[in-house]
């Protein structure tokens, strides 16, 4: 009974290791109708979304805000979890703030609403 391991046990062991930066997937292996030949393909995923996922820091952020998803938005979530290491709160933090960076205009709305708003 030892030996015998879930399904979560296996996929923490295939998970990348601590000091490795890129994704790997696993090997994948072809039909064996090409002439008896066994093909494998090592894909490395390296992309700059990726990098900046991981490379984001929000170890300084302290308030917790409570949001709703729909069921395939979680189910991404957790899927995106164990593909490459990044936790929910790193990817939604990280999305916010790149939602915040990419369309000033939403502070401008603020500003103006603000603006308008007698005290």
């Amino acid at each position: 009974m030892e030996k015998m391991k879930s399904l979560a046990d296996q996929l923490r062991e295939q998970m990348i290791k601590p000091g490795e930066k890129s994704t790997r997937v696993k090997p994948k292996q072809v039909d064996e109708n090409n002439n008896g030949r066994k093909k494998t393909i090592n894909k490395v995923i390296d992309s700059t979304i990726l990098k900046a996922l991981n490379e984001y820091d929000n170890s300084d952020h302290k308030t917790m805000v409570h949001f709703r998803f729909n069921r395939p938005t979680v189910n991404f979530l957790n899927q995106f979890k164990i593909a490459t290491g990044i936790d929910a709160t790193r990817f939604v933090a990280f999305s916010v703030r790149h939602l915040i960076e990419t369309y000033p205009e939403l502070k401008t709305i603020i500003k103006q609403f603000t603006q308008n708003t007698e005290l």
